[in-house]
């Protein structure tokens, strides 16, 4: 089963993506990573559930509207330094923990996602 499957789905998905949302617009330790985000989180939280769905081993559902991700290239713009990195790390954690019941596979989804959030650095510090 994939990551998508063991953590339920669609619902589970969508559930994630809200909670990591909601901890980026709340937590005043976010506020870097929230200040590069549009004022409504809108389309950034569907996006970005697009693109879990598929990345999670879902539907393509952000390839089948979107092309290819192209993570780095569209992150560009951004300055994503390691505190930045980790203030997204902070805010997935709260999410998976609250979302994702099995403890193994919170564990592998964390690692995923902090390998992900090491990637979008493109910035020195």
């Amino acid at each position: 089963m994939t990551p998508y499957e063991l953590m339920g789905g669609e619902p589970a998905v969508r559930r994630l993506v809200d909670r990591f949302y909601t901890h980026m617009d709340e937590d005043p330790a976010a506020a870097t990573i929230r200040a590069m985000h549009p004022p409504d989180l809108a389309t950034s939280n569907e996006k970005l559930f697009l693109f879990l769905s598929g990345w999670l081993g879902g539907p393509p559902l952000y390839v089948e509207r979107y092309g290819h991700p192209r993570l780095r290239a569209r992150h560009l713009p951004f300055p994503i330094d390691t505190a930045a990195a980790e203030a997204w790390m902070r805010c997935m954690g709260r999410a998976l923990d609250e979302v994702v019941e099995d403890t193994g596979l919170r564990r592998e989804l964390y690692g995923s996602f902090a390998r992900l959030a090491d990637h979008m650095r493109n910035r020195e510090g």
